[in-house]
């Protein structure tokens, strides 16, 4: 089988000639905790306190936009980040997107997502759950969503270069790294692997067991 990585070390390839763009494509793994867990406590504030729903139902939507941000999880890096481009531009594209991160995995900077992409996907998506839930029961919602995907964003990073001691998140990272190193059309769920078992794109061998 081919190796489906250029470098196994901390490093990188320059993506763009302009420093700006360059500059914006590299990212601290926290910098998205800095971004995000102020929406996360002001949507909690405004279903709880403004608009006063019940603690129960901010829970329940709370955890119904974890479910919701899984299966977007699972669908992003399924669909759109190994979406098998056809055109040198379609190529380049996917590259900037996502073939980066396989060609380097362990680029401790291209590891979780920039704010110049996450912010604008962030608010495409509140927008639309805008329109199907309504401002009242988006707040909890949107805030169990925007947990899931730093729950992601971190749990990625951790994946590739922290030291697993549970046998959960050893279970988790085996995953993610057989996606690597072993079968990059399989293994799509990153944060868990529920989504693969669904919908049968789990590894050789895990279907059976």
């Amino acid at each position: 089988m081919a190796k489906l990585y250029i470098s196994n070390k901390d490093e990188t390839v320059r993506m763009f000639d302009n420093k700006i763009l360059e500059a914006f494509s590299r990212v601290h793994w926290t910098v998205p905790l800095y971004v995000f867990i102020p929406v996360i406590i002001l949507n909690l504030y405004l279903g709880l306190f403004r608009y006063e729903l019940a603690v129960q139902s901010v829970l329940l939507y709370f955890i119904f936009g974890l479910i919701i941000w899984s299966f977007t999880e699972y669908s992003l890096h399924r669909f759109i980040f190994h979406y098998n481009a056809k055109s040198e531009f379609g190529k380049k594209i996917h590259f900037i997107f996502h073939g980066v991160h396989h060609a380097y995995p362990k680029d401790s900077k291209r590891l979780v997502m920039p704010p110049s992409v996450s912010i604008p996907l962030a608010a495409v998506f509140y927008f639309l759950f805008l329109y199907i839930l309504g401002n009242i029961l988006l707040a909890p919602f949107f805030a169990g969503f925007i947990t899931g995907y730093l729950i992601y964003d971190i749990t990625h990073y951790a994946i590739h270069h922290f030291n697993m001691k549970s046998r959960l998140m050893l279970a988790i990272k085996n995953h993610h790294m057989l996606h690597h190193y072993k079968y990059d059309n399989k293994g799509f769920g990153v944060s868990q692997p529920a989504w693969d078992y669904v919908f049968g794109t789990t590894f050789p061998g895990k279907d059976e067991k």
